[in-house]
């Protein structure tokens, strides 16, 4: 009983920030700004999820697209650096790296603008009916069809785009089931979605088919493609690279290990958080997500 109360007070204390936050937000004073990774590859930032976009000779490849009220923001950022190509283009995509609202908010405007949009199946899936992320205590109505994927993979696929070959991979489940990350082979530039915070401890939705030994699992996929000269762009910090990305591995490898040792020999929610298996990392991971909440994922996903 008492690790549900700890649980439920954590919950309780994360739902109150975000509302507040939420309620606070004014989009209008949202900026989007850029981030240069290549000469045709950018990281663009406002409210929500890292956008990824690259252009070239033959069209415009964007990455998720934040919220419904930044879309005009986001296309006059693109437009700018495109000199105007997102509005007149006939060959622009954009991909779902998963389906939580700060990722896909604008997906409705993107598909009546005639951008075609990709995603893993499971986005497609969850994104056509009402969904629900109860660690937030949120729900959002079903997205219409006109913002739905319409090409969607069930594992891996390549879109040649640009003089480059974009390879999308499903990893799930991970921070999701539908999560994907994107590799440009010839730029050398790795999106990877919400598999990577690099600023704060990650969240992971159990509810909807997340897993901490996946978002692991994931991230050493990403180590694999990465080289010492890679660019990588995270679901949410800032752009990072190999060493980065073996620093957040680290993270979370040794917490999960210590974390299901304690739970192996009988430990309660309650004696892990006492034993501060975080402490080593807090300095640089305690953002968003709390060390208090990912023990909370951590826990409940090695007892459940």
């Amino acid at each position: 009983m008492r690790t549900k109360q700890i649980i439920l007070m954590v919950t309780t204390v994360l739902l109150l920030t975000l509302y507040n936050t939420v309620s606070a937000q004014d989009f209008d004073k949202v900026q989007i700004t850029s981030v240069k990774v290549t000469d045709n590859i950018y990281m663009l930032q406002g409210a929500g999820g890292n956008i990824g976009l690259s252009f070239g000779s033959d069209g415009i490849f964007i990455i998720d697209d934040q919220f419904a009220p930044l879309h005009e923001k986001l296309i006059a950022v693109i437009d700018e650096l495109t000199d105007g190509k997102v509005s007149e283009s006939a060959n622009t995509f954009l991909l779902n790296t998963h389906f939580h609202g700060d990722h896909t908010g604008g997906n409705e405007l993107m598909g009546k603008s005639g951008i075609v949009i990709v995603a893993h199946e499971n986005v497609r899936k969850r994104l056509s009916v009402e969904l629900a992320v109860p660690f937030f205590k949120s729900t959002s109505p079903p997205v219409p069809d006109i913002g739905l994927p319409v090409i969607t993979f069930e594992q891996d696929i390549t879109l040649h785009l640009n003089g480059d070959s974009v390879n999308i991979f499903y990893v799930g489940p991970a921070h999701t089931d539908g999560d994907a990350i994107v590799h440009f082979s010839k730029a050398d530039v790795i999106h990877g979605g919400d598999i990577l915070f690099t600023s704060s401890y990650p969240f992971i939705d159990l509810d909807n088919g997340g897993s901490v030994s996946g978002v692991i699992a994931a991230v050493e996929k990403i180590l694999k493609l990465a080289g010492d000269k890679t660019k990588i762009i995270p679901g949410h910090g800032n752009l990072t690279d190999k060493a980065g990305i073996e620093s957040y591995h680290k993270m979370l490898s040794t917490i999960f290990e210590q974390v299901s040792e304690m739970v192996a020999g009988g430990k309660t929610l309650e004696q892990i958080m006492a034993a501060k298996p975080t402490a080593e990392f807090d300095a640089q991971y305690s953002g968003f997500i709390s060390s208090e909440a990912f023990l909370g994922f951590l826990y409940r996903d090695l007892t459940e």
